[in-house]
């Protein structure tokens, strides 16, 4: 069995959103790419900052429900550091909801979403084909 295909990976795209602390800076919006493997994580972002898009490499691992990971912009730069996302998942394996942290600076809020519905119904079709199958 692949991991994409494990009802507990996180393998898969993720939309997410983080907020900041102050009301008059935008929430902003990304995409993750994140690889499961066997609870260790590792993907990527891209998100629209102020001044362009961003890419950013992920590293992390889950354990349970709990998400960890952290981001690192590349390329580097002073104004956009390293950080770290620590989360929970919910119920179905389809959000993480939690704090982001750029240690001593500040820290905000973010979610990510993940639509299963397209694997989902494969197995669906799968799980059909395989009981036809076994009629015959």
């Amino acid at each position: 069995m692949s991991d994409e295909s494990a009802p507990e990976s996180l393998t898969g795209v993720w939309h997410g959103q983080y907020a900041y602390p102050v009301p008059w800076m935008a929430a902003t919006a990304f995409v993750a790419t994140l690889i499961d493997t066997a609870g260790t994580l590792s993907g990527s972002t891209h998100e629209t900052a102020r001044d362009g898009r961003k890419m950013g490499v992920i590293d992390g691992a889950r354990q349970g429900t709990e998400v960890r990971f952290l981001k690192v912009y590349a390329p580097a730069s002073e104004e956009y550091q390293d950080v770290i996302y620590a989360g929970a998942l919910n119920g179905d394996r389809t959000e993480i909801e939690g704090e982001w942290t750029v240690p001593g600076v500040w820290s905000g809020r973010f979610l990510m979403i993940r639509n299963r519905g397209k694997a989902q119904a494969q197995s669906r079709t799968a799980a059909r084909s395989r009981k036809k199958d076994a009629k015959v």
